[in-house]
C-alpha cells in the first residue's frame, strides 16, 4: 500500500513518514500543494493524508481538485478544532478528520480502518 503524506511542516512530515514506513506502507512527503496535487494526480497512492493549512493552498481546495481525479481515502490533518472546519474538510471529499496534537496509533488504527 502507497500513501501520501502533504504536510508543510517537515518535522511532521519526516516523523510520519518514519512511523508509517515501520507500519510496511510505502510513504512519499511533500510540502506543498502544489506537490502534493502533482504526487496525488499519478494515481500510485492508495491514501492520502493531508493538512489543511499548506503554504500555497488550502488543503480543502486541493481535496477538491484530487477529488476529480481520485478516489483514494483522504485524512485530514490540522489544527483547526471547530465543528465547522471538520465539517467543510469532509464535505471537500475528506473522508476523515484529526486535529493535531494527534496520538500516532490513531492515526495507525484511521489509515488501516480506510485501507
Amino acid at each position: 500500500m502507497r500513501i501520501l503524506i502533504v504536510e508543510d511542516e517537515r518535522r511532521m512530515a519526516r516523523g510520519l513518514q518514519g512511523l508509517l514506513t515501520k507500519q510496511g506502507y510505502a510513504v512519499d512527503a511533500v510540502y506543498t500543494g502544489s506537490s502534493g496535487l502533482d504526487y496525488a494526480l499519478s494515481g500510485i497512492y492508495d491514501l492520502i493524508v493531508l493538512d489543511i493549512m499548506l503554504p500555497d493552498t488550502e488543503g480543502t481546495a486541493l481535496s477538491l481538485d484530487i477529488r476529480e481525479y481520485s478516489n483514494a481515502p483522504i485524512i485530514f490533518l490540522s489544527c483547526k478544532t471547530q465543528e465547522i472546519d471538520k465539517i467543510i474538510a469532509l464535505s471537500a471529499g475528506g473522508d476523515d478528520y484529526m486535529t493535531k496534537p494527534f496520538m500516532p496509533g490513531e492515526l495507525i488504527a484511521r489509515i488501516k480502518a480506510h485501507l
